[in-house]
Protein backbone atom coordinates (compact mmCIF):
# COMPACT_ATOMS: atom_id res chain seq x y z
CA UNK A 1 0.00 0.00 0.00
CA UNK A 2 1.29 3.47 -0.90
CA UNK A 3 2.22 5.65 2.04
CA UNK A 4 -0.04 8.59 2.76
CA UNK A 5 0.75 12.18 3.61
CA UNK A 6 -0.74 14.20 6.44
CA UNK A 7 -0.72 17.54 8.20
CA UNK A 8 -0.60 17.42 12.02
CA UNK A 9 -1.37 20.65 13.87
CA UNK A 10 0.22 21.53 17.17
CA UNK A 11 0.21 24.74 19.15
CA UNK A 12 3.87 25.73 19.28
CA UNK A 13 3.54 26.70 22.95
CA UNK A 14 2.27 23.21 23.82
CA UNK A 15 4.55 21.07 21.63
CA UNK A 16 6.71 22.56 18.89
CA UNK A 17 8.95 21.21 16.18
CA UNK A 18 11.83 22.23 18.48
CA UNK A 19 10.41 19.86 21.09
CA UNK A 20 10.08 17.06 18.57
CA UNK A 21 13.62 17.60 17.30
CA UNK A 22 14.94 17.54 20.90
CA UNK A 23 12.90 14.44 21.81
CA UNK A 24 13.47 12.68 18.49
CA UNK A 25 10.08 10.98 18.75
CA UNK A 26 6.78 11.54 20.57
CA UNK A 27 3.40 9.97 21.08
CA UNK A 28 0.77 12.27 19.51
CA UNK A 29 -1.55 12.45 22.51
CA UNK A 30 -4.49 14.60 23.49
CA UNK A 31 -6.59 14.15 20.36
CA UNK A 32 -10.18 14.49 21.57
CA UNK A 33 -12.11 14.77 18.34
CA UNK A 34 -13.74 11.60 17.03
CA UNK A 35 -13.04 12.37 13.38
CA UNK A 36 -9.33 13.02 14.04
CA UNK A 37 -9.18 9.93 16.28
CA UNK A 38 -10.72 7.82 13.52
CA UNK A 39 -8.13 9.06 11.01
CA UNK A 40 -5.32 8.15 13.41
CA UNK A 41 -6.86 4.75 14.12
CA UNK A 42 -8.06 3.75 10.65
CA UNK A 43 -5.93 5.55 8.09
CA UNK A 44 -2.62 6.85 9.47
CA UNK A 45 0.07 4.15 9.14
CA UNK A 46 3.70 3.59 10.04
CA UNK A 47 5.86 5.19 7.35
CA UNK A 48 3.37 7.93 6.49
CA UNK A 49 4.87 11.40 6.10
CA UNK A 50 3.69 14.33 8.20
CA UNK A 51 3.78 18.09 7.62
CA UNK A 52 4.32 19.56 11.10
CA UNK A 53 2.14 22.67 11.41
CA UNK A 54 2.38 25.29 14.16
CA UNK A 55 -1.12 26.60 14.83
CA UNK A 56 -2.25 29.32 17.23
CA UNK A 57 1.04 31.14 16.80
CA UNK A 58 1.88 34.64 15.61
CA UNK A 59 2.23 33.29 12.08
CA UNK A 60 0.72 29.79 11.67
CA UNK A 61 2.93 27.76 9.34
CA UNK A 62 4.20 24.37 8.22
CA UNK A 63 7.65 24.27 9.79
CA UNK A 64 9.01 20.81 9.08
CA UNK A 65 8.55 17.11 8.50
CA UNK A 66 7.91 14.11 10.68
CA UNK A 67 7.18 10.45 10.03
CA UNK A 68 4.75 8.06 11.68
CA UNK A 69 6.93 5.46 13.42
CA UNK A 70 4.52 3.62 15.75
CA UNK A 71 0.96 2.58 14.88
CA UNK A 72 -2.19 3.62 16.72
CA UNK A 73 -2.31 2.75 20.42
CA UNK A 74 -4.43 3.86 23.40
CA UNK A 75 -3.63 7.35 24.69
CA UNK A 76 -2.50 6.92 28.32
CA UNK A 77 -3.53 10.50 29.20
CA UNK A 78 -7.21 9.53 28.99
CA UNK A 79 -6.78 7.44 32.15
CA UNK A 80 -4.75 9.99 34.16
CA UNK A 81 -6.96 12.19 36.39
CA UNK A 82 -4.11 14.73 36.57
CA UNK A 83 -3.95 15.12 32.79
CA UNK A 84 -5.85 17.86 30.95
CA UNK A 85 -6.81 15.07 28.52
CA UNK A 86 -8.38 12.83 31.18
CA UNK A 87 -11.65 11.19 30.18
CA UNK A 88 -13.49 9.61 33.11
CA UNK A 89 -15.83 7.78 30.73
CA UNK A 90 -12.99 5.98 28.91
CA UNK A 91 -12.27 2.48 30.22
CA UNK A 92 -8.94 0.62 30.01
CA UNK A 93 -10.69 -2.44 28.54
CA UNK A 94 -12.38 -0.25 25.91
CA UNK A 95 -10.27 2.92 25.40
CA UNK A 96 -11.97 5.80 23.67
CA UNK A 97 -8.85 7.72 22.58
CA UNK A 98 -5.53 6.89 20.99
CA UNK A 99 -2.69 8.21 18.93
CA UNK A 100 0.41 7.37 16.92
CA UNK A 101 4.07 8.11 17.51
CA UNK A 102 5.91 10.40 15.15
CA UNK A 103 9.62 11.06 14.72
CA UNK A 104 11.42 14.23 13.68
CA UNK A 105 12.68 14.16 10.10
CA UNK A 106 13.44 17.71 8.96
CA UNK A 107 13.22 21.39 9.82
CA UNK A 108 12.31 23.54 6.84
CA UNK A 109 14.75 26.19 5.70
CA UNK A 110 11.74 28.52 5.46
CA UNK A 111 8.42 28.11 7.24
CA UNK A 112 5.50 27.89 4.82
CA UNK A 113 2.99 30.30 6.32
CA UNK A 114 -0.76 29.89 6.26
CA UNK A 115 -0.91 33.20 4.36
CA UNK A 116 1.43 31.81 1.67
CA UNK A 117 -0.62 28.62 1.44
CA UNK A 118 -3.85 30.60 1.08
CA UNK A 119 -2.29 32.77 -1.63
CA UNK A 120 -1.11 29.83 -3.74
CA UNK A 121 -3.64 28.31 -6.17
CA UNK A 122 -1.99 24.87 -5.87
CA UNK A 123 -3.33 24.65 -2.32
CA UNK A 124 -6.89 25.88 -2.89
CA UNK A 125 -8.39 22.46 -2.12
CA UNK A 126 -6.39 21.77 1.06
CA UNK A 127 -8.57 21.17 4.10
CA UNK A 128 -6.34 23.63 5.95
CA UNK A 129 -7.71 26.56 3.93
CA UNK A 130 -11.33 25.43 3.82
CA UNK A 131 -13.79 27.35 5.96
CA UNK A 132 -14.81 25.50 9.11
CA UNK A 133 -12.02 22.88 8.87
CA UNK A 134 -10.31 22.80 12.25
CA UNK A 135 -9.21 19.18 12.53
CA UNK A 136 -5.77 18.69 14.02
CA UNK A 137 -5.08 15.73 11.70
CA UNK A 138 -5.71 16.24 7.97
CA UNK A 139 -4.96 14.20 4.87
CA UNK A 140 -2.85 16.03 2.29
CA UNK A 141 -2.70 15.11 -1.40
CA UNK A 142 0.74 13.89 -2.54
CA UNK A 143 1.28 16.69 -5.07
CA UNK A 144 0.31 19.34 -2.50
CA UNK A 145 2.59 17.70 0.07
CA UNK A 146 5.53 17.77 -2.38
CA UNK A 147 4.88 21.41 -3.29
CA UNK A 148 4.83 22.50 0.37
CA UNK A 149 8.02 20.55 1.07
CA UNK A 150 9.68 22.24 -1.91
CA UNK A 151 8.63 25.66 -0.62
CA UNK A 152 9.93 24.82 2.85
CA UNK A 153 13.25 23.65 1.43
CA UNK A 154 13.51 26.70 -0.81
CA UNK A 155 13.58 24.56 -3.96
CA UNK A 156 10.15 25.45 -5.33
CA UNK A 157 9.38 27.33 -8.47
CA UNK A 158 7.26 30.45 -8.15
CA UNK A 159 3.84 29.67 -6.64
CA UNK A 160 0.76 29.92 -8.78
CA UNK A 161 -1.14 33.06 -7.89
CA UNK A 162 -4.77 32.92 -6.90
CA UNK A 163 -5.33 36.32 -8.46
CA UNK A 164 -8.42 36.74 -10.61
CA UNK A 165 -8.00 35.70 -14.22
CA UNK A 166 -4.94 33.54 -13.61
CA UNK A 167 -4.86 29.75 -13.58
Amino acid sequence: MAKRTWLFKSEAESYSLDDLERDGQTFWDGVRNYQARNLLRDEVSVGDAVLFYHSASKEPAVVGLAEVVVAYAPDPTQFDPKSPYYDAASKRQDPRWGGVSIAFRERFQKAVSLAAIKADARFANMLLVQRGQRLSIQAVEQDVFRAIVALGRGTSTKPKSRARGQD
